[in-house]
């Protein structure tokens, strides 16, 4: 179950802390802006989430989670040269220094899109994935449509703006979560500050990475339609926070605006893993099976988010179900566990069993009878 900032401002309404109390989430200067918990997909803080708008290269998320999948899936290597086309040359806006049939690798051209976030690097990227941009560009709305990306319709790799390419901050917010997700091994080329390309030095444009070392990526936007656009992520103490601006008046605005989210974030909330993923949360007995008991639990790990002080007010309650017969299997549900603050219900879960139990043998099954009847 997600709480949004409503369900916290509730909560602290309900139980007070004493000397403490939550800011008021900070209004700042764009034209939309999105800050969630990573972890839960918790929304902290929101101004025009699902408003459609330009996201100028930010559309370079989707672009580089489509790419970094071929990675995995083993289809490209880093090591894979691309010859450079005359529709990747002739890409306009921001660019790496290249050539008609120049060979580049896979991972230079990867670096000059995500640090440079160049437009003729990331067309060049498009072609080697899928024949043409169209083609690569029909599949990122394919997955935005899988995802159901509702606010977003791309109509380039890049974020060139073109009437109807449009996103908006909850779908990008999604879209980064993915990547920080589903490659961790990659995830660090969002960090980096610079690279050096054909003997030249490219810095990077998000200015977040030198004010904040626990900021590791992620991506810039800039377009005259679009204005001035970041999506960043930061990881402290073990939450991790991303917070997309939109439409912000100029570069020093968004990267003063995502600190404000960020460090509001920081300062006010907190992400605690309560249960991991498979490990039991108690046990059921089991008649008739070959285990007297079946370990129950969660099969996700169970994140929640909440204002700074309130997890020491938090009890948790263990349901689990009684005259359960063999056989028992992996995922059924068996229970319920119920996180409360006070007298208030906060969330409700399902516990399954972690484990199968098959009938057991003679033995078994002739003692279980016996306490059966005895009971």
């Amino acid at each position: 179950m997600n709480t949004s900032l409503r369900l916290c401002a509730f909560l602290l309404a309900l139980f007070p802390l004493s000397g403490a109390a939550l800011e008021a989430a900070p209004k700042v200067p764009a034209q939309a802006w999105l800050l969630v918990d990573y972890a839960t997909g918790d929304v902290l803080a929101t101004h025009n989430a699902d408003r459609r708008l330009p996201p100028a290269s930010l559309t370079k998320l989707m672009t580089t989670y489509l790419i970094f999948e071929q990675l995995k899936a083993g289809k490209i290597r880093l090591t894979d040269t691309v010859s450079i086309s005359p529709d990747a040359l002739k890409a306009r806006g921001s660019r790496v220094p290249l050539k008609v049939d120049m060979q580049v690798s896979v991972e230079d051209l990867i670096k000059g899109m995500l640090v440079r976030s160049a437009n003729n690097a990331t067309v060049a990227l498009a072609e080697h994935v899928a024949g043409s941009e169209t083609a690569f560009v029909d599949q990122m709305n394919a997955r935005a449509r899988a995802w159901k990306l509702t606010g977003t319709s791309f109509l380039n790799s890049t974020g060139l703006d073109r009437p109807g390419h449009l996103s908006t901050a909850n779908d990008l917010s999604r879209i980064a979560a993915a990547l920080i997700r589903d490659f961790p091994d990659y995830y660090g080329w969002f960090s980096l500050r610079d690279f050096t390309f054909n003997e030249r030095e490219l810095r990077n444009s998000n200015g977040l990475l030198w004010h904040d070392d626990t900021v590791d990526g992620m991506k810039t936007g800039y377009t005259r339609n679009a204005g001035w656009c970041l999506v960043s992520s930061a990881n402290r103490e073990q939450t991790r926070l991303i917070a997309t601006v939109l439409g912000a008046p100029s570069n020093r605005t968004r990267v003063l605006s995502s600190q404000r989210l960020l460090d509001y974030g920081f300062r006010n909330f907190e992400t605690r893993l309560l249960y991991m993923a498979n490990r039991p949360a108690a046990e059921a007995r089991v008649w008739l099976g070959e285990s007297a008991v079946v370990p129950v639990g969660l099969t996700e790990n169970l994140y929640l988010t909440l204002p700074r002080g309130i997890y020491e007010r938090l009890r948790t309650r263990v349901e689990v179900s009684n005259g359960l017969y063999a056989p028992v299997s992996y995922g059924q549900p068996l229970g319920r566990l119920t996180l409360q603050l006070g007298d208030s219900v906060y969330g409700e879960y399902p516990l399954v069993a972690l484990k199968e139990i098959g009938s057991g043998g003679l033995v078994e099954r002739s003692i279980d009878h016996l306490q059966l009847w005895l009971h």
